[in-house]
């Protein structure tokens, strides 16, 4: 029975594994193809480095200020996100 509900977990993995991974890279395909259609000389860039729990936040560019919020939100999302999985993952065990 243990490893029928092995490789189910397994079998959710890879499936969210790999729709993350399209999801990314169907992403960047319309960020070039985006940038090659409008061509318009302007371009943003922010993100989010995490080391454990200290988010280091950085953005240059003219609208940088809303990617940089953007990454922040995503960042807290998934702290909240990884929270309630141990929660969960502490209830279920025996």
């Amino acid at each position: 029975m243990n490893g029928e509900a092995d490789t189910r977990t397994f079998e959710r993995f890879l499936t969210l594994f790999l729709l993350g991974f399209t999801i990314i890279l169907v992403g960047m395909m319309l960020l070039v193809a985006a940038t090659l259609l409008l061509g318009n000389g302007k371009a943003s860039v922010g993100g989010v480095i995490f080391i454990w729990f200290f988010p280091i936040v950085f953005g240059v560019g003219p609208e940088a200020h809303w990617l940089v919020l953007f990454a922040v939100v995503l960042a807290v999302l998934g702290l909240v996100m990884l929270f309630i999985m141990w929660k969960a993952a502490k209830r279920r065990e025996f």
